[in-house]
């Protein structure tokens, strides 16, 4: 079998799975249709819908796109059969019923964004970054039952920099999923089909592993607890940055309250001394002329990059020429 002959339907939505999508098709893979979410109602008055980026690739290249609402309902389901599908590569979608991953003669399978059976889940990146891995990566699986659970057919690794933030991870696993993709689906046309996958459970994981899990990320998950150690602080912004962004409440006595993002922060092995009359409780800021600290459970974490709500993200350096107070204001957590 020819690459051309190989008919593949691709599904995905997000920026991340065009990357891949990309790669199939100017790797002269034979891409039959795309599968993607509705188009998302934009804009002040949601009166305008955009359509995901998954599906604007495919238009450009004259690629058919389907975008059931349900994934079961009948109609898609015949399109879908319609479309007979040898294999169906998944990036960044949605969970598939049977009837659906079940349905090409050589199966489909998912590229995740981590090293499974470690970071299961809607956010494998960012939750990598927040809990100070030093090594991700991307995996290849046949979809079954479960979420995240199929055989594995191919890892590979990717390091994460101390002082990387999600945003890089992302560009970083992008690349390499479309890499591993391309690497699946070659042993696919080598072998017709009849590739070689082992069940997550097979390899026995190193002595004291414990398995972390990579549940969807909502607006309360991104609340920073100054309570933390300062390392733990620093990975959870940078595992948030640039989206969807670490925050925090900034409350003074006779002041409103106010939200801050924190984008950026480096870490200090200064343990704060003030005199003894004074509440030194975690979330307290210092300011150091031109350079913004907040206290936390061990040493000072020095804030680089904020957003204010309403206004625009910026340096400590200019939050300070223009907001003079901030030391009178404490971080909370609700």
């Amino acid at each position: 079998m020819t690459k051309d002959q190989l008919k593949i339907v691709f599904m995905g939505t997000p920026e991340f799975a065009v990357a891949t999508l990309r790669a199939l098709v100017e790797g002269g893979y034979n891409v039959v249709a795309v599968v993607t979410q509705p188009d998302k109602p934009v804009g002040r008055h949601q009166d305008t819908l955009q359509a995901p980026p998954v599906k604007q690739y495919a238009a450009e290249h004259g690629i058919p796109v389907l975008q059931p609402v349900k994934m079961k309902d009948p109609a898609f389901v015949e399109a879908l059969r319609a479309c007979e599908a040898d294999v169906q590569v998944v990036v960044a979608f949605r969970m598939l019923p049977e009837v659906v991953w079940a349905m090409p003669r050589f199966g489909t399978f998912n590229v995740h964004a981590a090293l499974l059976p470690q970071y299961r889940g809607a956010a494998p990146i960012n939750w990598a970054v927040i809990n100070g891995e030093t090594t991700t990566g991307v995996t290849t699986f046949f979809l079954d039952h479960d979420i995240d659970t199929g055989r594995i057919i191919e890892h590979r690794e990717f390091a994460i920099p101390d002082d990387a933030d999600v945003e890089y991870v992302y560009d970083g696993l992008m690349s390499l999923g479309s890499e591993i993709a391309l690497s699946t689906l070659d042993k696919m046309l080598r072998h017709d089909g009849d590739i070689e996958s082992v069940p997550q459970d097979a390899t026995p994981l190193p002595p004291g592993t414990v398995l972390h899990h990579a549940p969807k990320i909502f607006k309360e998950t991104c609340e920073i607890d100054w309570n933390m150690p300062s390392k733990r602080i620093y990975d959870f912004v940078r595992g948030l940055s640039p989206y969807p962004g670490a925050w925090t409440t900034l409350v003074a006595e006779g002041e409103k309250d106010l939200t801050m993002k924190v984008f950026r922060t480096s870490k200090t092995d200064i343990r704060l001394q003030l005199p003894q009359e004074r509440d030194v409780v975690p979330g307290t800021f210092v300011v150091d002329d031109t350079r913004l600290y907040v206290t936390t459970a061990d040493t000072l974490l020095e804030i680089l990059e904020l957003q204010i709500s309403g206004k625009r993200r910026m340096s400590a350096r200019d939050f300070l020429n223009g907001f003079k107070k901030i030391a009178t204001y404490h971080a909370s957590k609700h």
